[in-house]
C-alpha cells in the first residue's frame, strides 16, 4: 500500500446533531473516490460505517468508524461519529485525534443542540471547523435561512464556498465561489459533474469571491498590506492565505450538499485535499514526561508516540485498538511502553480500516491513523511510546453519566460472566459506568442515554452470553429523626448455663444533614465497664444499616450512650450489642422518624421555543426551578429534582423538544420526603413485606 507523508494526510471527524446525514456523507465520499462501487443506505444496513449489529438494529450510528480513501493524491482518514449524545464518547475520541472537524447540519432541521455541542467540543480541542449543509434535496429547504442561522450561532465569518441554485427535490446545481462557475452534478450517486460559466450569475459570484479574498487578507498582516496596495491578491497568495485563514478560523467554510444523491460532495473533497488541515498544522502536541512535568511531542521526532482513542471487540478478531501516531514510524513487531500502566506491548498486525474491512499495512508514519489487534493491557486513552522517550498524552475528559438503570440477571449463576462483561465494556467505553450498590442491593449501570444502556444490554448478550433485564433502580432513601428521643433497654437471657445481661440507656437527637451517625459515650461511675462501649456502638451501627422505619439506612443522628447496667458474670460483648441495637431502635422510634430522598441538580439545554414545556414538566416532577440562563442560542434550565422523578428523563427531554434538547444531572443532597409520599412508600413496603412472608 502507498505510504503517505504528514503533508499528504487529511484526518478529520465528521460530526453533527443526530440524523444530520454524517454517515451518508462519508458514504458519498467513498463513492466519489471509487473506494466503493455504489452507495449503501441506512435503511438497508449497507453503509460502510454502520456495520455493527446494534447499528443495524437501531438504524443509527453507535460507534466511531474509521474510514480511509484517496483524493487528489491525499489520504483521507474519515472518522464518522454518532450524532446521538448517548454516544458522545465516540465523537470526543475522534476530535482528540482529528486535525479538523467537519460539522454537518441538516437543512430541513437546522442547527440542533448537538450541533452546538460538537462545535464547542471542537473549539475545546483547538481544531478548525468546516460546515456542511446537507439534505438540500428535501422539500421546503431554505439554504439562506440555514446560512443565516449558522452565522448567528457560529459567527459572521461563516462563508458559503458554494450556493445551491435549485435546492429541493432534484437538487443538482451549485454556484462555485472559488472557481466562479456553475457546477452541474449527474444523478446516480457517483458524484460526477460538469462545469459551465456562471453566465448571468457572474456578478453575484464575483462579489462573493471578493468577500472571500477580504477574509483571507484579514488573516495575515502582510496579505492585508498587499491587498490594500493592489486591491487584490495573487492566486498563490490567495490559496496559501486561505489555508491559514481556516486554521485561525478567520473564515469558516460552508458547503451545500446532498449526501444521499452525492451532489456537492466532490467539490467539498477537492477543498479538503487542497486547504484542509494536515498533521503539519499541529506539528507539536502537549504531553507530560515520565515525571509528570509538562512537555510536548514534536511531529518530526523519530521516536514513535501512539495514542489509543478507541478500543472495541470485533467478531473473529478480538480486541481492536484504534490509534493515531503522533510521531515516528511503527511496524508490526515493535515493542512499545504503555506509560499509563508501565507495561510493554508488542505490536501485532497493523491495519487501516474501512468499517469492518481491514487492510494489512507493513508500516505507518507520523500523523496517520490505524488499528492494531490484541494489545494485552492497553485500553482507551492510553499512550504507547518508545521506552527511550516516555511520555503521556492527555486523556479525553468525558461527561458524567446522566441516566441510570439496574440490571437483573435472567439466569442464576451468571454473576461472574456479568462482572467480566461489565468491566470489558467500561474499558471500551469510558462514558459507561457500573457499580454494585450494597445499599439498594442492585447492580447499577449508568450512561449517556436510554439507547446507550439498551446497547450495553445487547452487547452483554451477544458477546458474553449474559441475559439481563434493565429495571428502574431502587431509590436509596434514608431514615432520620426530627426530634430528641431516648430509651432504656434491658437484654436478659437465661439458657441454663451462663446467661446474657446488659442494660443500655441511650439518647438520640437530629444531626446536621449529611453528617452520618455520630456515636459517643458519656458514661460516669462504674455502672457499665468501658470495655462494652464498642459493643454498644456495633449494635447501633447494625440497626442503622438495617433501617428501622422502612428498611433504609439511618443517617444524620447523634446517639449518646450515657448510662446502663451490667452483671459481673452474664454481661458480655454480644449482650451489649443486642441491647445497643434495640435501645437505638426504641429511641429512634420515639424521636419522630422520617424519610429522606436524594435530590439531583439538573441542567436542561433546549432551544428557546421549548422552555415552557420543560418548565411545566419539571414542576410536575416536584422540581424546584433554580433559574434559566442563556447559553449562546439555547436556554439552560437549572432545577433540583428528586431522583424518584428522573427515571427515563433523558427520553422525556428528547420527546418534549423533538430531539433538540439534552440534560445533565448531578447528585446534590438529601431532603425530607413529603409526608403523603412517606405514607404511600411505607404502605407499599409493608404490602411487599407481607407478600414476601406469605
Amino acid at each position: 500500500m502507498k505510504e503517505y507523508s504528514p503533508s499528504d494526510l487529511r484526518s478529520f471527524a465528521v460530526l453533527g446533531h443526530a440524523s444530520s446525514g454524517k454517515t451518508m456523507l462519508a458514504e458519498a465520499m467513498l463513492a466519489c473516490s471509487g473506494k466503493i462501487g455504489r452507495m449503501g443506505t441506512i435503511a438497508s444496513g449497507t453503509t460502510v460505517s454502520d456495520y455493527h449489529a446494534s447499528e443495524h438494529q437501531h438504524q443509527i450510528s453507535v460507534h466511531c468508524s474509521l474510514l480511509h480513501t484517496e483524493w487528489l493524491g491525499k489520504k483521507f482518514n474519515l472518522l464518522d461519529t454518532p450524532g446521538y449524545s448517548d454516544f458522545i464518547s465516540e465523537g470526543l475520541g475522534a476530535l482528540r485525534v482529528g486535525d479538523f472537524a467537519l460539522v454537518v447540519i441538516n437543512a430541513a432541521h437546522g442547527i440542533g443542540v448537538g450541533t452546538d455541542a460538537v462545535w464547542d467540543y471542537a473549539t475545546h480541542f483547538g481544531l478548525p471547523k468546516m460546515l456542511v449543509v446537507n439534505a438540500l434535496d428535501k422539500a421546503n429547504v431554505k439554504f439562506e435561512d440555514v446560512l443565516a442561522e449558522a452565522r448567528a450561532h457560529f459567527g459572521k465569518n461563516v462563508f458559503p464556498m458554494a450556493i445551491p441554485l435549485n435546492a429541493g427535490p432534484g437538487f443538482s446545481h451549485v454556484l462555485d465561489v472559488m472557481r466562479n462557475e456553475v457546477v452541474a452534478y449527474t444523478p446516480g450517486g457517483n458524484g460526477r459533474y460538469t462545469e459551465a460559466p456562471a453566465g448571468p450569475l457572474t456578478e453575484r459570484v464575483q462579489q462573493l469571491h471578493r468577500e472571500l479574498i477580504e477574509y483571507v487578507a484579514e488573516s495575515d498582516d502582510a496579505l492585508m498590506e498587499r491587498f490594500f496596495e493592489k486591491g487584490a491578491l495573487g492566486e498563490e497568495e490567495f490559496r496559501a492565505g486561505l489555508h491559514k485563514a481556516i486554521q485561525n478560523q478567520v473564515v469558516v467554510p460552508l458547503f451545500p450538499v446532498s449526501a444521499e444523491t452525492n451532489v456537492g460532495v466532490a467539490r467539498l473533497m477537492d477543498f479538503i485535499a487542497k486547504y484542509g488541515s494536515s498533521p503539519l498544522d499541529r506539528a507539536e502536541v502537549p504531553a507530560k514526561d515520565a515525571s509528570g512535568l509538562p512537555g510536548s511531542v514534536p511531529l518530526s521526532q523519530p521516536e514513535p508516540v501512539v495514542f489509543i482513542f478507541k478500543t472495541m471487540n470485533e467478531p473473529g478478531v478480538g480486541e481492536l485498538s484504534l490509534f493515531r501516531l503522533f510521531s515516528g514510524t511503527i511496524r508490526a513487531g515493535d515493542e512499545l511502553l504503555n506509560t499509563a500502566r508501565d507495561a510493554t506491548e508488542r505490536l501485532g498486525q497493523i491495519y487501516v480500516l474501512n468499517g469492518h474491512e481491514r487492510t494489512l499495512v507493513p508500516v505507518l508514519h507520523a500523523g496517520d491513523l490505524g488499528a492494531v489487534v490484541k494489545l494485552r493491557e492497553t485500553h482507551t486513552g492510553d499512550t504507547l511510546c518508545n521506552p527511550r522517550f516516555p511520555v503521556v498524552l492527555p486523556k479525553v475528559e468525558y461527561p458524567a453519566p446522566n441516566i441510570h438503570g439496574a440490571l437483573r440477571l435472567r439466569s442464576k449463576g451468571d454473576e461472574d460472566k456479568l462482572a467480566v462483561g461489565l468491566a470489558a465494556l467500561h474499558q471500551e467505553d469510558p462514558t459507561f459506568h457500573y457499580r454494585v450498590d450494597d445499599e439498594v442491593h442492585q447492580t447499577i449501570v449508568s450512561g449517556q442515554g436510554e439507547i446507550h444502556l439498551q446497547v450495553i444490554v445487547e452487547r452483554l448478550l451477544r458477546r458474553f452470553g449474559v441475559s439481563v433485564a434493565l429495571e428502574e433502580p431502587h431509590v436509596p432513601y434514608r431514615e432520620t429523626i426530627r426530634h430528641r428521643g431516648e430509651s432504656r433497654y434491658r437484654h436478659k437471657k437465661q439458657t441454663g448455663g451462663a446467661g446474657q445481661f446488659a442494660e443500655v440507656w441511650l439518647r438520640v437527637e437530629p444531626g446536621a444533614r449529611d453528617s452520618g451517625i455520630d456515636f459517643k459515650q458519656t458514661l460516669v461511675g462504674t455502672n457499665v465497664d468501658r470495655v462494652f462501649v464498642p459493643s454498644v456502638e456495633k449494635g447501633v451501627q447494625t440497626a442503622c444499616r438495617e433501617g428501622i422505619l422502612a428498611g433504609f439506612r439511618v443517617t444524620d443522628v447523634k446517639a449518646e450512650f450515657y448510662d446502663g447496667k451490667m452483671h459481673p458474670v452474664d454481661s458480655k460483648d454480644i449482650a451489649f450489642q443486642v441491647a445497643g441495637y434495640h435501645a437505638f431502635k426504641e429511641a429512634f422510634q420515639s424521636a419522630t422518624p422520617c424519610l429522606l430522598e436524594p435530590i439531583y441538580t439538573v441542567a436542561v439545554t433546549v432551544p428557546g421555543d421549548y422552555v415552557g414545556a420543560i418548565l411545566g414538566d419539571l414542576s410536575s416532577r416536584r422540581g424546584q426551578i433554580l433559574g434559566v440562563d442563556s447559553d449562546g442560542h439555547f436556554q439552560v434550565i437549572r432545577a433540583r429534582v428528586p431522583q424518584e422523578e428522573l427515571y427515563h428523563y433523558s427520553t422525556v427531554v428528547r420527546s418534549l423538544t423533538s430531539g433538540r434538547g439534552r440534560h445533565a444531572e448531578q447528585f446534590s443532597h438529601y431532603a425530607e420526603l413529603p409526608h403523603e409520599l412517606t405514607q404511600k412508600l411505607l404502605a407499599e413496603r409493608a404490602k411487599r413485606n407481607g407478600s414476601a412472608e406469605k
